[in-house]
């Protein structure tokens, strides 16, 4: 914090929470407008200034888009930061990951047993909110408070750590065991309840060799705001079944009854309002689904006439098979190039074209291997939420 009291850096954080979180203020607003303390609080947690901050206290910050499609291993100072509460203040000698519930010898390990026991594995993975996108199904006057993401709430990442499946044989699952449940230590408040972070997937996926307990990403140790000692890495499932600062495996019959896996994080079809909603008999989000996004050209943007190179990102819970964009509004469709075949991580994509003065409607679309492709229209997809957001994604320039 050089150049900033902490007493001074604290106040102006203080404040900016506030800002931050008051309703009917644009999202960028806080960054605008105090932009010492974003920076002194970007800074001390390892983060670039370019991030957009949605909210300062807990930090949620989207991606810069150009540098994000720079790299395919998002770096750590970009990579999207999404928080339900503060960063917990954790001891990496006293902390201890506890496996229980249906299992015959429930275990206590600490970061030294878990690298000593266990073989160590890599894997590419893209993390994605499930507000993805937010901002093209919501507004600031029906999000109830809901964080207004565009398309910067993705990152993808080289994790490395012990294969979940390895732990949960070590520990012996029992018969009956369906879910596993995890649980943070982060310490979230909700009325007169504190709590962590918690969720659960079905054992099947739990069992799979791409999910990890990791300790590294990108070949460096875990940020903290990226949920270090350890973070359970669910690939091709939405970033809230990745709980950071996990404290807690649980074997069990049941899906966890955690707040954000009962109360936020469901689907509901778009005649569904938040005062009609039913929460226990709605699905959980799981599975991630196919998207696609520009990140250039930006929207609205006036370009001159002549060569203009298209480019984004497509992202699936199954490999992305194909992107197609339009110039037209969909009236007719082009091919994309293609980067990327991780199984578990997005593809870049990328175009050529050469344009003649005048208005252009841009429009994109991917397709998985099966041929499906994305919803064409908001309305298909809407919910009160604004979770999932993946219509085609849209955008107008003018060529002069």
């Amino acid at each position: 914090m050089a150049g900033m009291k902490r007493r001074d850096f604290l106040k102006q954080l203080a404040a900016l929470a506030t800002l931050s979180q008051l309703p009917g203020l644009p999202v960028a607003l806080a960054q605008l407008e105090m932009d010492d303390a974003l920076a002194a609080l970007l800074q001390e947690l390892g983060k670039s200034a370019d991030m957009t901050v949605y909210r300062a206290d807990p930090l949620n910050a989207g991606s810069p888009l150009e540098p994000l499609r720079a790299t395919h291993e998002t770096p750590a100072d970009i990579f999207y930061v999404r928080n339900h509460a503060p960063l917990p203040a954790l001891d990496a000698d006293s902390w201890r990951l506890e496996v229980d519930g249906l299992v015959e010898r429930p275990l206590s390990l600490g970061l030294a047993a878990l690298r000593r026991d266990f073989p160590r594995h890599e894997q590419e993975a893209t993390l994605q909110c499930a507000g993805f996108r937010r901002q093209e199904m919501l507004n600031e006057d029906n999000a109830g408070g809901a964080l207004l993401w565009c398309s910067d709430a993705i990152s993808n990442g080289r994790w490395a750590g012990v294969r979940l499946r390895d732990v949960l044989e070590a520990a012996g699952v029992q018969a009956g065991a369906v879910h596993v449940a995890a649980l943070g230590l982060d310490e979230i408040v909700k009325g007169a309840a504190t709590f962590g972070l918690g969720g659960s997937i079905t054992l099947e996926k739990a069992l799979g060799d791409e999910l990890l307990l990791a300790d590294e990403l990108n070949g460096a140790p875990l940020p903290a705001a990226h949920g270090w000692p350890l973070r359970l890495v669910v690939p091709g499932y939405i970033g809230a079944r990745s709980v950071k600062w996990l404290g807690r495996l649980t074997l069990q019959a049941d899906q966890s009854d955690n707040h954000y896996q009962q109360r936020a994080y469901k689907h509901f079809p778009p005649d569904v309002s938040a005062e009609t909603a039913d929460w226990p008999a709605a699905d959980s989000l799981g599975e991630l689904r196919l998207n696609s996004v520009f990140i250039s050209p930006e929207a609205d943007a006036e370009l001159p006439a002549g060569p203009l190179r298209l480019a984004g990102i497509a992202i699936d819970s199954q490999p992305v098979a194909a992107v197609e964009f339009s110039l037209d509004g969909g009236a007719s469709w082009q091919a994309a190039g293609l980067s990327g075949e991780g199984r578990w991580s997005w593809r870049f994509w990328a175009a050529q074209v050469d344009l003649t003065p005048g208005d252009y409607e841009l429009v994109l679309r991917a397709r998985d291997q099966a041929g499906n492709t994305q919803p064409e229209k908001v309305e298909e997809i809407w919910n009160f939420k604004g979770y999932m957001t993946n219509h085609w994604q849209r955008r107008s320039i003018r060529v002069v």
